[in-house]
């Protein structure tokens, strides 16, 4: 596969935890736990194929409203995840951030996030990001407020105002927008995801569940993208006419 066809940045909702370990006879906890695993194959992959950026589902803002017990060992989770695998991802050249509103989380969790990130803001390999206790709706009406803010400074003007600027104060911001969108565990929707971000991106669901998400079937997203032909609201003669002209 040439690298034209491989997508600078893959973002992922991670779904199927819960029912990989109850068709397990396992507790839900269970699958999460094999869930990391996954993630550790998923960024081995993506260094190897030489995408740019993944970005990663881990707990959204609806999280929130599951069992608190399965909430409090999510949290434990990430909390062991970092400090496990930060000094890895350092050692490998990958950079970690994480989106969301943090703030909500316990201090030592906030603390690990902002150490995790500041070792590894350097590093160029992978950009890997993080989405906790985010939400697309979220994401918007933070950048809205930022935006609001500037103008009551004077910093400013309403006129200014256009997608492009408004881009600029999204998640993200700094990263090229996601080219494939991939969801696991069968369901075919966002689910409040990156709802800026993923305008005009290519979207593959698989019907397995996360724990399940291997070397084949990332390789087979992957050719799933690479026979898509990205118009950007032009016409299939344009696109092929400017690819002929490269």
């Amino acid at each position: 596969m040439s690298d034209s066809h491989v997508p600078r940045h893959i973002a992922i909702i991670m779904d199927g935890n819960g029912r990989w370990a109850k068709k397990r006879a396992l507790p839900r906890f269970a699958g999460h736990k094999a869930g990391v695993e996954t993630v550790r194959r998923v960024v081995k992959l993506c260094i190897e194929y030489k995408v740019e950026a993944l970005t990663l589902f881990a707990f959204s803002s609806e999280n929130w409203r599951r069992p608190e017990q399965e909430v409090n060992l999510l949290m434990q989770l990430l909390m062991t995840a970092l400090e496990k695998e930060v000094k890895k991802l350092h050692e490998n050249n990958i950079r970690l951030q994480m989106i969301g509103a943090i703030e909500a989380f316990p201090k030592k969790l906030q603390q690990l996030v902002v150490k995790a990130e500041q070792l590894t803001e350097n590093n160029t390999a992978l950009t890997v990001t993080v989405a906790v206790n985010y939400g697309g709706h979220w994401d918007i009406v933070e950048a809205a407020k930022n935006i609001a803010s500037q103008v009551e400074q004077g910093k400013l003007q309403v006129q200014d105002i256009d997608e492009k600027l408004f881009a600029e104060y999204v998640c993200l911001a700094k990263l090229p927008t996601p080219d494939l969108f991939i969801r696991t565990g069968g369901e075919k929707r966002v689910s409040n995801f990156l709802l800026w971000q993923l305008a005009y991106a290519e979207m593959y669901f698989a019907d397995i569940s996360w724990p399940e998400f291997d070397k084949t079937e990332f390789l087979t997203a992957l050719q799933s993208f690479a026979t898509r032909q990205r118009r950007f609201g032009r016409t299939s003669e344009q696109v092929e006419k400017c690819s002929n002209n490269v």
